[in-house]
């Protein structure tokens, strides 16, 4: 099956679903789910497919690197079944008739997909912006006027940072003539490797990470993620976040390897652990205390790409995944228990289930053995220890790491205390929705078969990050569909 059809199908029927919701809405509700699973399908027989190797897709008629081509391998596939399956899940329970919602749902799975596969920088951006714009929209879907400020906030934003991401790729483009990843890691070495390509990674980085949550602009998650649909935090802070990062990746590992941009990345990603895990210490609001969370959650996972070589590929992608399936549970219970921590108090005794599976998703994130988290930080601490460079700016990210993980136990053990405590005096707190639960229990599900599978899924990751990371790999399975005679190319 042809991986065009992970994009097409998702953007197909986000125009198409406004049409069908007016014949009937039952067909309507069902269409994104059917179109998620049809994807789904189509992402496991990819990931079959390519046991050989990955598969490039050049569209259009034109060869690379003037044609756009797609490169399909497993770190692709694995975050294009991560934004559907994520997708998915939280359709349970979801109310119909929200036809606006659903139709910027799939616009997110079509540009995330993109993403994910997009073999050249111009594409990339073209999808981001899909993304964001998608983005935007779901983010003011509550149509309250605290949602709608958050939400052009974010837009703002967001918009500085797609700007800076245009400026970055048109300083590469007018250093190396080319926007072909495949093509930039053939001349990086002779083109890129001075200040002018440090900079324009820097402004790469910046310009993405707003989807990433990076810092220093990451001001909107707070905000953002209190005011929007629980569905709509979930979905953005678990799953779309990643998806920016994976360029970033993608980047240090085939333009970048040779530079200090993978210490410009860890310093980022060292001061978004500190503040946001410093900050959700303060908060007193459930929902922003997971923002924040997100934020420190995210600045884990750029640390462990800073890492070069195959070891911190494989420790940011369990990061990722593990935050994937953890953060998006969290913000599915806290619509009956928004507001101040205080509204807490006796939690467990109005709805024992939700205190629980509160409590286990916590002790993952804190990194309690034999849970997930455990293994995944695990990872990031010994990738990097292993270092040879920079020994001591790794050691000093260790030393971060630990700090930050007393610092989430000291939040996230208050929270557990105040729900397992007497009746509060507060208005009460009501038992999560089953429409609430539904996915929240089916994350737990999927986390705790983890728990019984992670030497299958460890070997499984480290056939992803030896692949994803191995830059002279992606160059040679690239040439077959590059075009010859294009005067800029030279492969030797």
């Amino acid at each position: 099956m042809n991986g065009i059809w992970l994009v097409a199908l998702p953007l197909l029927g986000a125009f198409l679903l406004p049409i069908v919701y007016r014949q009937h809405t039952i067909v309507g509700y069902w269409t994104g789910p059917f179109i998620l699973l049809i994807n789904f399908a189509i992402a496991l027989g990819l990931w079959h497919g390519i046991a050989n190797g990955p598969q490039i897709i050049a569209m259009g008629g034109f060869s690379a690197p003037l044609g756009i081509i797609f490169y399909v391998d497993k770190l692709a596939l694995l975050f294009v079944i991560a934004v559907v399956l994520g997708t998915l899940v939280l359709w349970l329970g979801k109310e119909r008739g929200k036809v606006q919602e659903e139709t910027l749902l799939l616009l997110i799975v079509a540009g995330g997909c993109g993403l994910a596969l997009s073999g050249d920088l111009f594409n990339i951006y073209v999808f981001y912006e899909i993304v964001a714009l998608a983005s935007y929209g779901l983010a003011a879907s509550k149509g309250s006027g605290a949602g709608y400020g958050a939400s052009l906030r974010f837009l703002i934003l967001g918009a500085l940072g797609s700007s800076l991401l245009l400026l970055g790729i048109a300083l590469i483009y007018a250093v190396t003539g080319t926007l072909n990843l495949a093509h930039l890691a053939e001349l990086a070495p002779q083109m890129l490797n001075g200040s002018t390509g440090l900079v324009a990674f820097a402004l790469i980085l910046i310009g993405l990470g707003v989807k990433a949550e990076v810092f220093p602009v990451n001001t909107w998650v707070p905000e953002v993620y209190a005011t929007a649909p629980a569905r709509v935090s979930a979905l953005l802070g678990g799953i779309v976040s990643k998806l920016a990062l994976l360029v970033v990746l993608r980047l240090l590992v085939l333009i970048y390897d040779d530079t200090s941009a993978y210490l410009l990345l860890l310093n980022l990603g060292v001061l978004g652990v500190l503040t946001g895990e410093l900050a959700a210490l303060r908060a007193t609001d459930l929902r922003q205390v997971l923002a924040y969370s997100s934020i420190g959650q995210l600045g884990l996972v750029a640390i462990a790409f800073s890492i070069p070589g195959s070891a911190g590929v494989i420790a940011g992608i369990a990061l990722a995944l593990h935050h994937a399936l953890v953060k998006p549970a969290l913000f599915m219970l806290t619509p009956a228990w928004g507001g101040h921590l205080k509204r807490l108090v006796g939690a467990a005794q109005v709805s024992m289930p939700g205190a629980l599976l509160f409590l286990v998703l916590a002790l993952s994130l804190i990194g309690i053995p034999p849970l997930p988290g455990f293994w995944a930080k695990f990872l990031l601490v010994t990738g990097a220890l292993g270092t040879t460079e920079n020994v001591a700016w790794y050691q000093m990210a260790i030393a971060v790491v630990l700090i930050a993980t007393v610092i989430k136990t000291a939040y996230f053990m208050r929270i557990a205390r105040l729900m397992f405590q007497g009746q509060s005096r507060e208005k009460p707190v009501s038992a999560p929705h089953s429409r609430e639960l539904a996915p929240a229990l089916t994350l737990v599900g999927l986390l705790l078969v983890s728990v019984l599978t992670v030497g299958p899924i460890s070997k499984s990751l480290e056939a992803v990050a030896s692949e994803a990371s191995d830059r002279k790999a992606y160059i040679k399975n690239t040439l077959p569909v590059w075009d010859k005679s294009f005067p800029a190319l030279s492969v030797k």
